[in-house]
C-alpha cells in the first residue's frame, strides 16, 4: 500500500485548530485518492465548517460522543472509544486517524492506527499552572500515556513538542515529527502596505493563549492593539477585555482578511504544540513578534522577535520599536513569509499518507 486509495476515519472536534488541521489534511488526502469520514467527537461543528468540509468531498459524521478533555472521567472517553471502533468497522477503515492519544488509549480500534497529539491536559497544566496536575484529571493523564504507549505510531506537530511528550510520558522512542500545514490565502503577500496596529488571533479564553498580558501591553502602546478568537470557553471560561480591541471569532475569508493588512502579529502563548495562527500570518507577510518559548524558536527562529512571555512591557516596547522601524518591519515580514513556505499543506499529506502506509504494510507482515 502507498497512502493512496485508502478507507481512512480520522477522528476530531471542532473546538480549535484540530479542525483545521483535520480538514485541510483531509482535503488533500481526498486529491490523493483516499476515501475520508471525519468522526466529530464533543460540540458540533458550525455551518461554515461543516459546508467547507463537504466542499472538499470530506464525508462527516457527528457522533456526539464525548470529548477527552472536556469529560468528568474516564468513562465516556471509553464509550466514545468503542463507538468510534465499532464506526470504523462499518465503513470498513484501513486505518484510524486518532487525534486523540486518550481515545487510543480506551480502547483497542483492531486495524491500524496513527495517534496524532496536538495536545493534552497535563501538558497545558504544566504551561499553565504553577502547581502539580491535581488527582482529578489523573485518569487523562494515564489514558493519554496509554494510547501513546500503545500506539503503533504516534505523530507530534513539532519536535520540541514530541520531546515534551517523550519527557511527560516516559516513550521509549520520541514520536514521529510532522509538521502542520496551511494554504496560503489567495490575498496572503499581496498588499505592499503595512496596517498600523497590532493583532493575536486565538482562543482568547485559553489561559495559556496569554491574552491577559496582551491586554495590558496594549494599555502601554500608542496604536491599537486587535485580537480576533473567541472569549468564552466550552466550560464556561470567560476572557473580558480592558484594552484589546475584540473582532470576536473570525470566518476563514474574515481573517484572511485582517492579516492581509499585514498587522504585526503577535502571541504571547506559553504552550503550542504548533500554532497555526502564526503560520497563518507568518504567510501574509506580517512582522512576527512572539513568546520565547521552545516551539515557537524550532519554528520560527530568524524569522521572528522573541519575548518574554510573561512581560507586558517588553511586548508593548518591542511593539513600539517595531512599529517606527518600518525597513524592520518589512525585514520581518519577509523573512516570516519564506519561511512559512516550509510548512505546506501537500508536504503534510505527503509525510502523513507515508505513516499510513509503513502501518498497513507492517500489519500486512505479521
Amino acid at each position: 500500500m502507498t497512502g493512496r486509495d485508502l478507507r481512512i476515519l480520522m477522528t476530531v472536534d471542532a473546538i480549535g485548530g484540530v479542525w483545521q488541521y483535520a480538514t485541510d489534511l483531509a482535503a488533500e488526502l481526498v486529491r490523493f485518492g483516499n476515501d475520508m469520514l471525519l468522526a466529530v467527537l464533543g460540540p458540533t461543528p458550525s455551518a461554515a465548517q461543516l459546508q467547507g468540509a463537504e466542499a472538499a468531498g470530506i464525508r462527516i459524521a457527528e457522533t456526539g460522543l464525548a470529548l477527552d478533555w472536556l469529560a468528568e472521567d474516564a468513562a465516556p472517553v471509553r464509550e466514545a472509544a468503542e463507538r468510534i471502533a465499532a464506526l470504523a468497522a462499518l465503513h470498513r477503515a484501513d486505518v484510524i486517524h486518532c487525534n486523540s492519544p486518550a481515545l487510543a488509549g480506551a480502547a483497542h480500534f483492531g486495524i491500524p492506527t496513527l495517534t496524532v497529539a496536538h495536545g493534552c491536559v497535563t501538558t497545558w497544566w504544566q504551561a499553565a499552572r504553577d502547581e502539580p496536575l491535581p488527582p482529578a484529571y489523573h485518569w487523562h493523564r494515564d489514558l493519554v500515556g496509554r494510547g501513546l504507549r500503545a500506539a503503533e505510531r504516534v505523530a507530534a506537530p513539532s519536535h520540541s513538542y514530541a520531546r515534551l511528550l517523550q519527557q511527560t510520558y516516559g516513550l521509549r522512542s520520541i514520536p514521529n515529527v510532522i509538521h502542520n500545514g496551511r494554504k496560503a490565502s489567495a490575498a496572503a503577500g499581496a498588499n505592499n502596505d503595512m496596517a498600523r496596529h497590532a493583532l493575536t488571533v486565538g482562543r482568547l479564553w485559553d489561559d495559556v493563549k496569554g491574552a491577559r498580558i496582551l491586554d495590558d501591553a496594549a494599555a502601554l502602546i500608542d496604536v491599537p492593539f486587535l485580537a480576533a478568537g473567541a472569549v468564552q470557553g466550552p466550560q464556561g471560561q470567560l476572557f473580558a477585555a480592558s484594552h484589546l480591541r475584540l473582532l470576536g471569532q473570525l470566518g476563514d475569508h474574515d481573517l484572511a482578511e485582517q492579516l492581509a493588512a499585514r498587522p504585526v502579529f503577535v502571541s504571547a502563548a506559553t504552550f503550542e504544540p504548533f500554532g497555526l495562527s502564526v503560520l497563518e500570518a507568518a504567510q501574509a507577510g506580517c512582522a512576527l513578534i512572539l513568546s520565547d518559548i521552545a516551539i515557537f524558536r524550532e519554528l520560527w527562529e530568524g524569522a521572528a522577535i522573541f519575548v518574554d512571555p510573561s512581560d507586558p512591557a517588553q511586548f508593548a516596547e518591542t511593539l513600539s520599536l517595531l512599529m517606527s522601524d518600518d525597513a524592520r518591519r518589512a525585514e520581518l515580514g519577509r523573512a516570516a513569509g519564506e519561511r512559512a513556505r516550509r510548512f505546506t499543506v501537500e508536504r503534510m499529506a505527503r509525510d502523513t499518507a507515508a505513516l499510513y502506509a509503513s502501518l498497513c504494510g507492517a500489519r500486512q507482515a505479521a
